[in-house]
């Protein structure tokens, strides 16, 4: 191995001339040497420093943002597949049928504890009631079990019209797409 120093220290003796003719690549100046490596600035140096080697801050210009910069992206829906379209809303419209049965059981029990049921079946039974008969029978109509079955029907069919209607829609939309272009959506990226 060689040591290429010594010619940069013999060439710096020799006078002001070699001080000022520009290194070679990959050379390094003798100043350079005794102190770490500081790369130009893309800006002036503020006054009071050492040509920038003081760890100066640079200031951002008047009236530049201050604040990070926002992404954005505009992206347009051309397209729905029919197919997720129809499982997303399979499954969602089963929760609903879930949380309809559940709604109509807790409103049931809360309606019985009260006893509206009662009260309102007693004053039904009086005015349809009639010497022979005791008329309309509300509590045995409205039984627990008959209003869970009368809303399990209704969810089933709920999820049923709600599947094929929202496939039935990305049908639509995918034709209407084709003539108007989508939506068109505005992505914000916060940071």
């Amino acid at each position: 191995m060689t040591d290429t120093r010594g010619g940069q220290q013999a060439a710096s003796g020799q006078g002001a001339g070699a001080q000022t003719a520009s290194p070679l690549p990959g050379e390094r100046q003798g100043q350079q040497q005794s102190g770490p490596y500081h790369p130009p600035q893309a800006y002036q140096a503020q006054s009071g420093t050492a040509a920038g080697r003081t760890g100066a801050v640079r200031r951002p210009r008047t009236g530049a943002r201050t604040t990070p910069r926002v992404r954005k992206a505009r992206l347009r829906v051309a397209k729905a597949d029919p197919w997720s379209v129809m499982k997303v809303s399979f499954l969602l419209s089963i929760a609903l049928g879930i949380c309809t049965i559940v709604a109509a059981a807790v409103l049931w029990m809360v309606m019985d504890a009260m006893g509206v049921f009662s009260t309102v079946g007693g004053t039904i039974s009086e005015a349809t009631g009639s010497n022979e008969s005791n008329g309309f029978d509300l509590q045995s109509f409205l039984s627990l079990p008959n209003v869970l079955m009368f809303t399990t029907i209704i969810a089933v069919i709920d999820v049923v019209l709600a599947t094929a209607l929202a496939t039935l829609g990305a049908f639509i939309y995918n034709l209407s797409a084709g003539f108007v272009g989508g939506v068109e959506l505005t992505l914000a990226e916060d940071e």
